[in-house]
């Protein structure tokens, strides 16, 4: 795992875009296969995710604009020895799924076609009432050049996929912090294919990016 992890940052690193300024991708993650869960050390302290805390920021784009918004994380545990995360799970409510940047009736039609509640709107992006649940498992943490590296199963819409990005996390008292950079995944990895250029060749200017950039926050308390 080790070997095949260095390999990965390595990669990772080479791919990595991070000139947000310029509007290129922050951190593009590659989905691969899901990998094996390993369970925690016995001597590991559990920490509850405290879920009014902790949010998945989102921002997806298209050739005339873009659109943000937050997730709610509904549970999860982080597992915690010598201030390292060892093991990590985390439950996404999908049914949370809100719109920030715009108001009225243009955010609540956009969010009902996000979720899918609509004549023909099912599979269009997240259908959640297939769906409502969407998680992240951690498989493996490292550290490289000062930074550190979560490595983890991403599923959506009952498709799991690796993927590995940055964060930071602290400890102050009995509560964690953990805070992703804006990282960036394809979501027509995890099926959502709707608008999408790169499966419908017949879209003209009318489609929507592949690419989902996400930010998330987590704080967790002493279990």
């Amino acid at each position: 795992m080790k070997i095949k992890l260095i390999g990965v940052l390595v990669t990772t690193a080479i791919i990595i875009f991070t000139y947000s300024c310029k509007g290129e991708k922050q951190n593009q993650t590659v989905a691969n296969e899901a990998e094996e869960v390993k369970e925690a050390s016995s001597e590991a302290t559990t920490y509850i995710v405290d879920s009014a805390s902790s949010t998945i920021e989102w921002t997806g784009s298209k050739p005339t604009g873009k659109h943000s918004g937050t997730l709610k994380i509904a549970k999860g545990n982080l597992k915690i020895k010598d201030e390292k995360i060892e093991g990590a799970s985390f439950e996404i409510d999908m049914t949370s799924i809100t719109v920030t940047d715009i108001e009225g009736e243009e955010k609540e039609d956009l969010e009902k076609h996000l979720k899918g509640e609509g004549k023909d709107l099912e599979d269009h992006f997240f259908n959640v009432a297939q769906h409502p649940k969407a998680s992240f498992e951690v498989t493996e943490v490292a550290n490289k050049e000062g930074k550190t590296y979560i490595e983890g199963n991403l599923t959506i819409k009952g498709i799991k996929k690796n993927i590995l990005f940055p964060a930071n996390t602290s400890i102050e008292g009995d509560t964690m912090i953990l805070n992703t950079e804006i990282f960036t995944i394809n979501r027509t990895d995890w099926g959502i294919n709707y608008a999408s250029k790169s499966v419908f060749t017949d879209l003209g200017d009318k489609f929507i990016n592949d690419d989902i950039e996400l930010k998330v926050t987590v704080k967790a308390n002493k279990g």
